[in-house]
């Protein structure tokens, strides 16, 4: 079973899940950990539903959130906008409001970000 979820159990120590536990049972594998954000969190159940479909038998995943006032943090690169940066979190580019008015302290033009910056995501 864990070959089977190795890629999950990858993403998670990309993703440097604290807390991180595995073990297999019965030919179900549980899983547990605390993502950083909820972003995080939802990568991993996006995995886990990639391999096992959307209500596997055979995973059992805990994974809680250690910072529930963001959904994420975001590191600009070059060719971003607000638009896409929001496309990518939120699946709608018209949301790009929301991350600009969380990261006011650091810009003051939603046209105007710089790679490098560290921008917060708020939850919707």
């Amino acid at each position: 079973m864990k070959a089977k979820y190795q890629s999950v159990l990858d993403l998670g120590e990309e993703l440097a899940i604290q807390n991180g536990d595995v073990k297999e049972e019965n030919g179900i594998l549980y899983v547990s950990g605390t993502a950083n954000t909820q972003y995080e969190k939802n990568l991993i159940w996006d995995k886990i539903k990639e391999i096992g479909g959307d209500e596997p038998a055979d995973i059992k995943a805990d994974i809680k959130v250690a910072d529930t006032s963001i959904y994420a943090n975001h590191t600009v690169v070059s060719g971003e906008t607000l638009g896409k940066i929001a496309k990518k979190y939120y699946g709608n580019a018209s949301k790009y409001n929301a991350i600009f008015e969380a990261n006011t302290d650091i810009l003051s033009n939603p046209d105007l970000i710089k790679v490098g910056q560290e921008l917060v995501i708020p939850n919707l």
